[in-house]
């Protein structure tokens, strides 16, 4: 019962999204001219300015424009000024947004994968570059044989790791602090 209700209150979601967008859309291409080109600007500013901060270099952090309910045209704005990775969090939404977008950009699933949404990411997404995160051994290998058989390049995958022992939430390993470093090691 609780995964019908998920996937009715996801359905509503990405209604929802895709009013959002067919909307947006209409209005885009005079109404955000230059604005999200200027709002990733200021991004870039601030996390430089936190990198100097903490004594990181500035190159090796990576900014992923989540671009969820954002029509194509402001997509392409934030492209056309240089930026090239981003992140969705609906498959739907992904694959219609890679077909109609350069193939230089770097997708970055974000959020819950359903076992039956793989095969139609990887298919849609040949940029994909990432998946955060998995939740569960289930999607890991369904991820890793669908790799496999369609002949695509490794994928990046962030893994949930549950190190606090609570019950809450899907999480692929459960595990003590000591036990997760020991794990990225």
């Amino acid at each position: 019962m609780k995964n019908q209700e998920h996937e009715e209150e996801r359905k509503r979601r990405e209604n929802h999204i895709n009013e959002q967008v067919e909307a947006e859309t209409m209005a885009a291409s005079a109404a955000t001219d230059g604005v999200a080109a200027t709002a990733l600007r200021s991004v870039i500013q601030r996390v430089h300015q936190a990198a100097e901060r903490s004594s990181r270099p500035p190159d090796r952090i990576r900014i992923v424009a989540v671009s969820k309910t954002k029509p194509v045209s402001v997509i392409r704005q934030v492209y056309e000024a240089g930026h090239r990775c981003f992140g969705e969090n609906y498959v739907q939404e992904i694959v219609e947004k890679a077909a109609q977008l350069p193939d230089d950009l770097e997708w970055h699933f974000i959020g819950n994968l359903q076992s039956n949404k793989v095969k139609p990411l990887l298919a849609g997404v040949p940029n994909l570059a990432m998946v955060e995160s998995v939740d569960n051994e289930k999607i890991a290998g369904r991820l890793n044989r669908m790799v496999e058989t369609m002949g695509r390049k490794p994928l990046k995958v962030l893994v949930q790791v549950n190190t606090s022992g609570e019950e809450y939430g899907e999480c692929f390993i459960k595990c003590s602090w000591s036990h997760s470093c020991l794990l990225m090691i």
